[in-house]
């Protein structure tokens, strides 16, 4: 029981600390999750978190919450994901809450604005090394239709100007062909 409370408790403040220094979206909390649960504890693997990122964005709600969710399950079953998902919801709506009561007076002062404009920049080196990750695990599996995936859709979106969502959709029945036939020629 020991152990479970301490588990508990470190779920709590790694993801409570998560939650709060994390600003821009679901996808800069996973390199945080990584440093924390794949790096330093050694909980899962760098492609179990992949797995988990991926389905963390498929399924509906916030990907951080549904992330620290499957983290928590992953570490602690169910309390560890209910737990997780408190813990991550907590410093948002804390935020908001202090932000909606203070509304006015934020929107005017131009240090506020400087600093989520400073904020913007340190996400966007998140998203960077996320997608750099990502694309490496791809290339190391040294599948050529992976890797051809990459640029095909890069190119589809900013050059083609074709919606995400098609070419997510596009890309998800071409990997659902690509496993059935390797599972027809699999003995």
């Amino acid at each position: 029981m020991r152990k479970n409370l301490r588990t508990w408790l470190w779920l709590a403040g790694v993801n409570l600390f998560i939650s709060a220094f994390t600003f821009g979206g679901g996808y800069v909390v996973v390199p945080m999750v990584r440093r924390y649960f794949v790096e330093r504890r050694q909980l899962f693997k760098e492609e179990e978190l992949m797995g988990m990122a991926a389905v963390a964005q498929s399924t509906p709600g916030a990907i951080a919450i549904n992330l620290s969710a499957l983290a928590g399950y992953r570490v602690a079953g169910t309390p560890g994901a209910v737990i997780s998902c408190l813990s991550a919801l907590l410093p948002p709506l804390v935020v908001l809450g202090l932000v909606s009561m203070f509304y006015a007076a934020f929107v005017s002062n131009h240090v506020i604005a400087a600093l989520l404009k400073g904020m913007q920049a340190g996400v966007a080196a998140l998203i960077v090394d996320l997608v750099i990750d990502m694309c490496a695990l791809i290339v190391n599996r040294r599948s050529r239709f992976m890797t051809a995936l990459i640029p095909a859709a890069f190119i589809a979106n900013f050059v083609l100007n074709i919606n995400v969502a098609l070419i997510l959709g596009a890309s998800c029945l071409l990997c659902l062909l690509m496993v059935f036939i390797q599972t027809r020629k699999a003995p």
